[in-house]
């Protein structure tokens, strides 16, 4: 079952890594371009609104409430019904998205003027806020459909495609940028708004790009509707409370830039940055393995086989540490380093990358609680159960905005990341704990040795990378870029090579598996 779960979230891996890749490549677009400046902020403020409904509604609640109920009906009942169920809950989707998005451009001034109110201070920032929200907020549509698309195919064990979609917005967005930014202020607007379009391309990408995979597996689009049938209420009625249940980060994170505003300008960018830049891990390693495990967590769930479930999960666990410990700390570490190779250029300066490389440092902790979460929360449906991922999140959530308000006023932005990061192990370990109970354990002793093996071979990655990183900087100083890359991925290949090195002298059978099966497979790609 590992050595499977590995090769599956290898899979997963490759493709997001080329999505991840070319989202760094978007990142440092934008950053030469419009730095962490007033359009920026905007962009970044106006995203968000319609970024939350879709981590929310479309992909997070899509992905806890419909793959094991597409499962289930393709385990019991066959392909024929589970794509009937399919074309239901995508029709619905579509018509609530529709609402939501219509009634969201009629109110998107009174929304920005709630998030951001600090804006109107400053001429025009406000009404650039509420004009790219109204461009971007179709997104949300085009992503519920990508979404529900994508849990046909992850429960059909097609991987590579859906995780790829995503890449897709990476795309449309760099184009959008470097071909219509320069001319739009020929035409009376605002360069920014190129990014927002950009995002309405990516979004109709990620659904193109998977159309034709979801009809070779035999799917055809319907437009049927039948509220009667018992699946799509199941499945409506468990998206609302797993909308909640998922909401803890997005909401952490809106919690942040509402407070982020308040601060100097050019803080809601540097969090921005800083939390993209943390979440290519989580693609890589906490998605990836979420998204492989969920299709066996459903179908363990469905027949209710708990000790295979109970294995899944603890299984999930483990390959998701020994991944994230070593990225944890390797961001701590080469904060500083990244965050100037990757973004500091043209409009983005030096005081730019100190301000977003402390955001990531507070961000990084966070990383084995967003990726637990990933995993459990998901696990807690299929059981059927989403009273107790509600009650841990909407607690996570008020700790979250109790911390935040203390350490805004200690700290700056830097208390907003690490007060997320907070709340997000705290959910974590919640969910755990209860999932634990649930289940009659989780091979609580094999966790606890696997974390501390590889806990034991991180510290040892951490010294060599940070020792690497110093000795090159004194040898090789300079801001060329040229010199930054070498300078980056020397530390990263010391910090790899001792913990390639301490992993296999202390026996750790996880990370074995993860490195033959995970990055044998992005090498070989």
């Amino acid at each position: 079952m590992n050595s499977r779960l590995a090769r599956s979230a290898g899979l997963i891996g490759v493709a997001t890594m080329a999505s991840r890749v070319l989202g760094l490549v978007r990142e440092s677009v934008l950053a030469a371009i419009f730095g962490a400046g007033m359009q920026m902020d905007a962009f970044n403020v106006a995203f968000r609104v319609p970024n939350l409904l879709r981590d929310l509604f479309a992909e997070g609640a899509m992905t806890a409430a419909f793959v094991p109920a597409f499962t289930r009906r393709l385990t019991v009942a066959g392909r024929e019904a589970a794509f009937r169920l399919g074309n239901l809950v995508l029709n619905a989707l579509l018509v609530v998205t529709l609402v939501l998005v219509l009634l969201g451009i009629a109110v998107a001034y009174p929304i920005t003027s709630l998030i951001a109110p600090d804006f109107a201070s400053v001429p025009g920032k406000l009404e650039l806020t509420a004009l790219l929200t109204r461009v971007m907020l179709p997104f949300l549509t085009m992503v519920a459909v990508a979404a529900g698309m994508m849990g046909m195919l992850n429960s059909l064990h097609r991987f590579f495609i859906p995780a790829l979609s995503p890449a897709m917005f990476n795309v449309a967005a760099i184009a959008c940028i470097v071909g219509l930014a320069p001319v739009m202020p020929s035409v009376g607007q605002p360069a920014v708004l190129a990014v927002a379009i950009g995002a309405l391309a990516g979004g109709a990408g990620q659904v193109l790009l998977q159309w034709p995979v979801l009809r070779k597996e035999g799917f055809r689009y319907r437009p049927l509707f039948d509220f009667g049938d018992p699946e799509l209420g199941h499945v409506l009625r468990l998206m609302v409370p797993a909308t909640v249940g998922l909401a803890a980060v997005q909401i952490n994170v809106f919690v942040n830039t509402y407070l982020a505003t308040s601060q100097e300008q050019g803080a809601v960018s540097w969090l921005s940055y800083a939390f993209r830049l943390m979440y290519l891990p989580i693609g890589l390693f906490g998605v990836s393995i979420a998204t492989a495990v969920l299709p066996d967590i459903s179908r363990h769930a469905a027949v209710d086989d708990l000790p295979a479930l109970r294995r899944t999960v603890s299984g999930a666990i483990r390959l998701m540490l020994v991944l994230n410990v070593p990225a944890t700390v390797g961001l701590m570490v080469l904060a500083r380093p990244i965050v100037a190779l990757l973004l500091q250029r043209h409009a983005f300066g030096a005081a730019d990358t100190a301000a977003t490389a402390a955001a990531l440092v507070f961000y990084a902790p966070g990383l084995l609680g967003y990726s637990t979460v990933k995993i459990a929360s998901p696990a807690f449906y299929s059981l059927r159960d989403s009273r107790t991922p509600v009650i841990v999140s909407v607690a996570a959530v008020l700790g979250n905005l109790a911390v935040n308000l203390a350490l805004v006023r200690v700290m700056g932005f830097r208390g907003l990341a690490l007060g997320t990061s907070l709340a997000a192990m705290f959910n974590a370990g919640t969910l755990l704990w209860m999932l634990d109970r649930r289940l009659g354990g989780l091979e609580r002793r094999r966790i606890v040795v696997t974390f501390a093996k590889i806990g034991a071979a991180t510290v040892i990655m951490g010294l060599a990378a940070a020792y690497t990183s110093f000795w090159t900087e004194s040898l090789l100083p300079g801001e060329r870029t040229l010199g930054r890359a070498v300078r980056v991925f020397l530390a990263i290949g010391a910090g790899i090579m001792a913990l390639v090195a301490s992993a296999r002298a202390l026996r750790i059978a996880e990370f074995d598996d993860a490195y033959r099966r995970v990055f044998g497979r992005l090498f070989a790609r």
